[in-house]
């Protein structure tokens, strides 16, 4: 059997989720990045020897778009997939699902799935540190029961939360912008995944194509790419009750 693991994951709690479910069992495995926006993503095709973890972060309770047409570009002619949608401890409401139609579509045998919790990529306070140690156990001993049935021949269905239609999504209004501290280096517009960034401009962005995943902010060697502070404080005090306790992976084989 071999193993790849797909992953959408502009800031690291989703490869992080990922890289833990896999640990035990597959240390070697090929490596595919959704957020190279340059790729094609037209040329990996796979077969029925094949295992996929499938990783994508839930931007309001959907897949991201970019993760839904890079995806649907692969071929599975049969391979087994894992899903994992990451979400920062609100709802994952339909990602799971979209997913799962998605690689289907494509081709994949859904055959196990989480929906895992990891800091929130806009609003950090909420489920700061996660994964933390816990939910690295847990993924890591559900991975070994994953790959332990993929072992034995298990391609039984997968039955998933969600409803069809999706729920809509049109976007946030959190788009990163440069700051004075901005030394025009232009690490965000290399590492934007949409390409939103201008290279001759890289205080700025294209807020028609911003995803507000955040990345841009991570990888800026002065942090000088930030959101509102006050936009920031509204939508902690709004997401507050629904995303202060702590919530726990969900698992699905």
């Amino acid at each position: 059997m071999n193993f790849c693991q797909i992953t959408f994951s502009p800031t690291g709690g989703t490869k992080k989720a990922a890289d833990a479910l896999m640990q035990s069992c597959c240390a070697h495995r090929r490596e595919i990045d959704l957020c190279e926006s340059g790729a094609d993503f037209s040329q990996f095709r796979f077969s029925r020897e094949d295992l996929c973890v499938v990783a994508v972060p839930s931007y309001g309770g959907r897949v991201p778009g970019p993760a839904v047409r890079r995806l649907s570009r692969m071929r599975g002619n049969g391979a087994m997939a894992v899903l994992v949608c990451v979400y920062g401890n609100r709802a994952y409401q339909d990602t799971l699902l979209e997913l799962k139609d998605t690689l289907t579509a494509a081709g994949f045998h859904c055959i196990a799935a989480v929906a895992a919790v990891a800091q929130h990529s806009i609003v950090p306070q909420f489920a700061a540190g996660r994964p933390d140690a816990r939910d690295m156990s847990q993924l890591r001993e559900f991975g070994e029961k994953i790959f332990t049935a993929a072992q034995a021949g298990g391609r039984r269905g997968l039955s998933l939360p969600g409803t069809r239609p999706y729920r809509e999504y049109a976007g946030t209004p959190f788009k990163p912008r440069g700051g004075g501290e901005c030394t025009r280096c232009g690490m965000c517009a290399k590492s934007c995944p949409v390409r939103a960034i201008p290279m001759e401009d890289p205080s700025g962005v294209d807020e028609s194509a911003c995803i507000s995943c955040m990345r841009c902010i991570g990888v800026c060697p002065s942090h000088a790419r930030e959101v509102s502070p006050a936009a920031l404080e509204a939508a902690a005090q709004k997401m507050k009750k629904a995303c202060s306790q702590r919530k726990e992976n969900e698992l699905f084989l």
